[in-house]
């Protein structure tokens, strides 16, 4: 790269001074007060000797260095909430800093090797941006997941009696968490009677009906035997619609429904207080 580039380019790198300090400049002006210049310097700065290193002297060792530091500097961005546009910027503005130098020496020999430098910048600043963007989707999928756990809460009503309340859509890549998810609380606990409330779940079709079915096999697997409650009217009449066939599963029309029942069936029976 160091022949490609040529060696008045890295003649002016050596003004080290001026170049980085103008690079500086930039890249602040571009981040906007959300990293320190001092931060900016620093980073900057171990990026600018290995750039150095790389076209002045074809250290192998150094590019190897320079691209894991831009890999871990992209990471970083993602991770703050940066754009990939303002990564690969903080890349590019260095083309920006070599070339003003230039302009003030008015060589033509310099401006004929930067075309060969612009290249090599823009190599890094892609693969900035392409570490960037894998970093975002890995941080997307694990909010995503992190979500569907929080969406997918399965509490104890009572001893021995569980509760999966459930929310929203229902779909496959949910289903599994709450399988999963249920079914270790039935190993901590030992729980004889799960309730799965539908009251938040807006339709019932016959992929959701099936994705219940699933987590009532897998609950009666562990020995668990699972009410469905939360079957409004509207739910009622869609479901003997499609034909769908509950079985011998419980169905109640409420949350309160279902726990009297698993109360009763567990051997609890509730007496009303009388007033005062």
């Amino acid at each position: 790269m160091s022949g490609a580039v040529g060696t008045r380019i890295s003649e002016i790198l050596e003004d080290r001074e001026a170049v980085l300090g103008r690079w500086v400049e930039l890249v602040t002006e571009g981040v906007r007060g959300r990293i320190t210049e001092r931060e900016v310097r620093t980073e900057l700065g171990e990026l600018y000797g290995l750039v150095q290193r790389e076209l002045a002297d074809g250290d192998e060792s150094a590019a190897g260095e320079l691209r894991a530091a831009l890999q871990e500097i992209s990471r970083s961005r993602a991770r703050q909430g940066f754009s990939p546009s303002e990564t690969a910027v903080s890349v590019f503005a260095l083309k920006q800093a070599v070339h003003e130098r230039i302009g003030a020496a008015g060589e033509e020999t310099a401006y004929a090797q930067f075309i060969a430098f612009s290249g090599y910048v823009d190599e890094l600043g892609l693969m900035t941006f392409e570490t960037y963007s894998a970093t975002r989707e890995q941080v997307i999928a694990d909010q995503a997941e992190q979500l569907l756990e929080l969406a997918t809460p399965v509490v104890k009503l009572w001893d021995g009696i569980l509760g999966v309340p459930l929310v929203g859509t229902l779909d496959s890549a949910r289903t599994q968490v709450v399988m999963e998810t249920l079914l270790q609380m039935l190993v901590d606990t030992g729980s004889q009677f799960a309730v799965i409330d539908i009251t938040g779940v807006p339709a019932v079709d016959t992929e959701v009906a099936q994705h219940l079915l699933k987590t009532v096999m897998a609950a009666r697997l562990m020995g668990t035997e699972c009410v469905i409650s939360g079957i409004r009217p509207q739910i009622a009449q869609t479901i003997v619609t499609l034909g769908i066939e509950f079985g011998d599963i419980v169905t109640k029309a409420s949350l309160a429904d279902a726990l009297a029942y698993a109360l009763a069936a567990s051997g609890v029976r509730l007496v009303e207080g009388a007033g005062a």
